[in-house]
């Protein structure tokens, strides 16, 4: 009936791109996969798939992260929509991105192999064929925006994490250098970053004190501005 319903109008692909952040070594980085069909077979891309029949967008998202990560709950949010005619040299495919924020210690390594992906850093990724530079540039710019009065850059890091693993993560996103003191400043002034009690080693020998994020408390008040 939808065939009859619809007769003559031109039929399209519908595909979803996912923009992967992770962070790693004070560094942002972005998960790219080899492409295996031509054109450009063998070059790095973004991550994505065609949405299935009984998909949402959303939910061919999901999927695509959980099949390259094996990830669920992953933090993810719609960039945009992205329809030129001529950007996939295959076909009339019109694809929706999506970014992701993910802590890179919870992802499966193994499919990470299995896909042929790879973790690229932001200060020095390769040439991105079809449109997906513009796709990753929405993306950070989104991100930039977002870190200003959300905390979703925590969904970079572990439960627990120190102050200066913090910054760094706002850093590799802003791409630049905050000012220590003010930064810590603004932070302790928001009642739901929570001092563990606990410290962190694994960098120095002096340790730095580990914190966690009070979700429940930032629902309640709903304040979140740096």
């Amino acid at each position: 009936m939808a065939n009859t319903l619809y007769a003559g109008v031109p039929q399209f692909y519908v595909a979803v791109d996912c923009i992967i952040f992770a962070y790693e070594n004070n560094d942002i980085q972005v998960l790219l996969q080899k492409r295996k069909i031509e054109p450009f077979v063998g070059e790095p891309t973004l991550l994505g798939g065609f949405v299935g029949a009984e998909e949402s967008l959303d939910d061919a998202a999901h999927r695509v992260l959980l099949e390259r990560t094996g990830m669920k709950d992953v933090f993810l949010e719609q960039v945009e929509t992205f329809g030129e005619p001529d950007r996939d040299p295959g076909g009339r495919v019109i694809s929706t991105a999506y970014y992701a924020l993910l802590n890179k210690k919870l992802h499966d390594t193994r499919l990470i192999q299995k896909f042929g992906c790879e973790w690229y850093s932001l200060k020095n990724l390769p040439m991105l064929h079809f449109d997906h530079s513009k796709m990753l540039a929405k993306a950070i710019g989104i991100l930039r925006d977002r870190i200003g009065y959300s905390p979703v850059a925590l969904n970079l890091l572990p439960a627990e994490f120190t102050l200066t693993q913090l910054q760094r993560v706002y850093e590799g996103i802003l791409g630049m250098e905050l000012d220590k003191r003010n930064f810590r400043k603004r932070l302790k002034e928001m009642p739901y970053f929570i001092e563990t009690g606990k410290k962190d080693k694994s960098f120095s020998k002096r340790a730095a004190a580990l914190y966690n994020f009070d979700w429940m408390m930032y629902k309640q008040l709903k304040y979140y501005h740096l």
